[in-house]
């Protein structure tokens, strides 16, 4: 399988400089494709394939007006058109929404990285057209002739490299005994039938409330200054609003670590149990996104996310994963006897056998369903 690490760069201002062309490029690239795209669809030309729209840009590259275009790696320019593509063949295919224009402030800043090139040594990669940039991580690098799509990425304060490379599976024993529920929540992130204890909602620690607190503080900061600068229709930024929603952004970054690394650390406490399987439910999502009441509270759990992290890590340790179908009443059957109980509303938290008079927590009881999901399912 494919195992990625994140390294930190620590690049010379020179360096930052051409960064900073690599991204603005690379977004250059990917809005001119995507606007003739879109133009040849008005007109009732079939989708340009990235190898043409390549040989066109190719062309404008050439020209005095885009000259500027030969300052970065012309791989990096080239893997736009097939990042365009591969959206496209995503939208065709009912997987995703249609690709939309990349915006200076809000879109990610990235760029990709020329495999072949980057090489590591004496502390420093190799990156092409860039120089040999300082780098920072706690992880044994391989030195390999081939890397998984590296990319660099700015996240608001720090430069990162990532990039992927073969491994195999992590051979570990397993206990055979040992089969894993869990059973995700907005009160707790998530409850498992074999520990006593839910991992908790990190949303709900003092640490997040202060930060969160503080982001509502700066937030209407901004918004009265923008208020009070309004010349007619129009909103003035200034430099203390510039200032201000730097800070902002940085706020939101702290969070987004604190929320992801808190999921890393819920989910390898899991694979460090060794089960041999590993039971949840298929969510929907992006349903579940629809309620109003919840959806601020479903979102901050990052619930994707760690579905995805517990697919991988389960991969990796080779550990049976299974979904179990959305519609499956894990929370209506008793543990104990198999009843199900079909008046059961969300706002009962305690769930009460009418039949053998189990008390059970709710999510607990779910959890045991899941874990026990092939014997009765």
């Amino acid at each position: 399988m494919i195992k990625a690490i994140k390294i930190r760069l620590k690049p010379t201002k020179e360096q930052e400089i051409l960064m900073w062309k690599s991204v603005g490029v690379a977004r250059f690239a990917y809005n001119w494709a995507l606007a003739k795209e879109k133009e040849n669809y008005k007109n009732g030309v079939k989708f340009i394939f990235c190898r043409k729209l390549r040989d066109e840009f190719t062309k404008l590259k050439k020209t005095k007006e885009f000259i500027w275009l030969n300052e970065i790696s012309s791989r990096t320019i080239n893997q736009v058109f097939e990042d365009l593509q591969t959206a496209y063949n995503k939208f065709f295919k009912g997987l995703a929404k249609h690709p939309k224009f990349k915006s200076k402030k809000k879109s990610r800043k990235s760029f990709y990285v020329r495999y072949d090139a980057i090489k590591f040594k004496n502390g420093k990669v190799n990156m092409e057209k860039i120089g040999k940039v300082e780098y920072k991580t706690n992880y044994d690098i391989p030195n390999l002739l081939k890397y998984v799509n590296p990319r660099c990425h700015f996240d608001g304060r720090y430069w990162y490299l990532s990039l992927g490379f073969e491994q195999g599976e992590n051979q570990v024993k397993l206990n055979k005994d040992l089969n894993v529920g869990i059973d995700l929540g907005i009160k707790d992130l998530a409850i498992v039938n074999c520990l006593d204890k839910p991992i908790k909602n990190i949303n709900k620690s003092s640490k997040v409330k202060k930060l969160k607190k503080k982001l509502k503080r700066l937030q209407r900061q901004v918004s009265r200054k923008y208020e009070a600068n309004k010349q007619g229709k129009k909103f003035i930024k200034t430099n203390n609003i510039v200032k201000l929603e730097k800070k902002i952004k940085l706020i939101h970054r702290k969070l987004s670590n604190i929320r992801l690394n808190h999921i890393h650390q819920a989910t390898n406490k899991i694979i460090k149990l060794r089960p041999y399987r590993i039971v949840m439910e298929d969510l929907n999502i992006t349903g579940m996104m629809k309620n109003k009441h919840l959806s601020k509270a479903i979102q901050e759990q990052c619930l994707y996310e760690f579905i995805r992290q517990m697919k991988y890590k389960c991969e990796f340790n080779g550990i049976e994963f299974i979904q179990v179908d959305r519609f499956y009443p894990s929370s209506k059957t008793c543990s104990r006897c198999g009843s199900i109980k079909k008046d059961l509303k969300l706002k009962n938290r305690v769930y009460v056998c009418s039949e053998c008079g189990l008390v059970i927590d709710r999510d607990k009881n779910a959890s045991i369903n899941l874990g026990n999901y092939k014997l009765v399912g």
